[in-house]
């Protein structure tokens, strides 16, 4: 019988990949869930893992994750579990993802977890409050929350673009609020962005980039203004 669900991880010379492997691998072995690895290039290659495999793919997030899920689509995987490399799942994780793949109905929606930031500043916990906020009331989860969604409706939607960002926000708005639902777990992420480009700063380039995007601009030419 072809697995159940498959877990795509985007990478680039991701140095927390490993932890990552650490954390899911020995639970999705257990499960019978394959972990998908998709390169976009890096120079060095992730050590061999049971259930675990590396495809090249394009650089570039939204087509390395378009890639990972076609790959594992053609095997027959009927759900498609999304990951950043730097974003580990708190404890339940397995039984939340479980819980919801066993319910019908979510056939039609799609679930993503809570952000937590591994910095203790008080900024970190600011940031959030405003990721949650978000979430709740514009329906807009980030990659870096996880994303879980049936294959049909992943094609319904017309999966990942490939664009050179905001991949994650073109799905979910394509998905719509009102089928998405936040899990009950956590899915704690680098706050090293925050750290290096500033608790301020950061968070207003992130908006600056998601109010010129549902303004209709380009990704490539969002990217050119914000590096």
């Amino acid at each position: 019988m072809p697995p159940v669900l498959g877990i795509v991880i985007p990478t680039l010379d991701a140095a927390s990949l490993n932890r990552t492997l650490d954390r899911i691998g020995p639970i999705a072995l257990a499960e019978g869930w394959p972990i998908l690895i998709s390169d976009g290039g890096s120079t060095d290659r992730p050590a061999e893992r049971p259930g675990v495999r590396v495809i090249l793919a394009s650089r570039g997030r939204g087509q390395q994750l378009a890639a990972g899920a076609e790959a594992l689509l053609g095997g027959g995987v009927e759900w498609l579990f999304f990951l950043h490399a730097d974003s580990l799942p708190s404890a339940g994780w397995r039984e939340a993802i479980a819980g919801f793949i066993a319910e019908p109905r979510n056939e039609g929606r799609a679930g993503y977890g809570r952000l937590a930031l591994d910095d203790t500043a008080p900024a970190a916990r600011r940031i959030e409050a405003l990721v949650a906020w978000r979430c709740r009331w514009l329906g807009l989860p980030y990659g870096d929350q996880g994303l879980l969604i049936h294959r049909d409706l992943y094609r319904e939607v017309g999966g990942f673009p490939a664009v050179p960002l905001m991949e994650d926000v073109t799905i979910v708005r394509s998905v719509g609020r009102d089928r998405l639902a936040q899990l009950p777990f956590t899915m704690t992420t680098s706050a090293e962005r925050y750290r290096r480009g500033g608790y301020i700063r950061r968070p207003l380039r992130n908006l600056g980039c998601l109010v010129l995007h549902l303004a209709g601009v380009p990704s490539d030419r969002i990217r050119r203004l914000y590096g």
